[in-house]
């Protein structure tokens, strides 16, 4: 049985305690390597199957130091720290003999407390409601989710002259795939760059650094199954060539499972 196309693309073979061996898909390519989602789910992936980790991600960070090339690369995750519980985790991807990408994640040893959520998931009308939309995907990775946009799609005409940064969309991935870390990473991705959306122009853009909250456990994700996401991400100032973009991911039945920060770097 084939198996889906994030796992395919995440995949990692062992070469020695704590060092794997992985390979580029280009099922998942962007304008410029792969898509960062894509790697940031593979460096993740490195701690999830690591024989060591204790507990689950809670917190963690990429800083793209470089676009992966076409091909094969070697993954290291390290436990810094192990304390009763949680760990703290560094995690570097190597192709050619250079690093292209580092990470630190945090992960821990969930229990039942107290809890609420403040942050409540957009109104918009539903996937079904909303329905497929007819756009040509830009780039290869796009057709790995149906996306469905409720507000501030990608521009279909770029003038210059857009209003502001938000998007809200509903996403899940193409084909249909039960939820975990690995996915949740990648798709808290899945946005455009957010001076697009604002300026109507499409400059060159690429993320430098993703920060991913999880905000539930891995019961909390599998009864998520494969149902729909619903994503909402917008920036707060664009100024001297770079640019943040924030973004809240909720489950159809209005769990937030997920925030994101990114710093993105544009051009003129």
């Amino acid at each position: 049985m084939n198996s889906h196309p994030l796992d395919q693309a995440i995949a990692l073979d062992t070469l020695a305690p704590g060092r794997y061996g992985g390979h580029t898909d280009p099922a998942w390519a962007n304008m410029v390597g792969p898509f960062g989602g894509i790697t940031a789910a593979t460096a993740l992936n490195a701690i999830l199957q690591h024989a060591d980790r204790l507990g689950e991600p809670v917190a963690f960070t990429v800083n793209f130091c470089s676009a992966l090339a076409d091909g094969d690369f070697e993954v290291e995750a390290q436990a810094v720290r192990t304390n009763r519980s949680t760990q703290h985790w560094a995690v570097s991807i190597e192709q050619g003999g250079e690093t292209v990408l580092t990470a630190t994640a945090l992960t821990a040893t969930r229990r039942e407390t107290w809890g609420a959520q403040e942050l409540r998931p957009p109104q918009v009308l539903s996937p079904a409601g909303l329905g497929k939309p007819q756009m040509a995907a830009l780039v290869e990775w796009v057709k790995r989710y149906d996306l469905r946009f409720a507000e501030g799609p990608i521009p279909r005409v770029w003038d210059g002259e857009g209003e502001n940064s938000r998007t809200t969309v509903w996403v899940r991935d193409e084909p249909p795939r039960p939820l975990d870390f690995a996915s949740l990473t990648a798709l808290c991705d899945v946005f455009y760059p957010r001076v697009w959306r604002r300026r109507a122009t499409r400059v060159p853009a690429g993320t430098v650094s993703m920060t991913v909250y999880f905000h539930a456990g891995s019961a909390e994700l599998a009864a998520v199954g494969d149902g729909w996401l619903i994503g909402q991400a917008e920036a707060s100032a664009f100024r001297n060539g770079y640019f943040d973009q924030r973004a809240q991911v909720w489950s159809q039945a209005g769990a937030l499972l997920a925030t994101t920060h990114q710093v993105v770097y544009y051009k003129e």
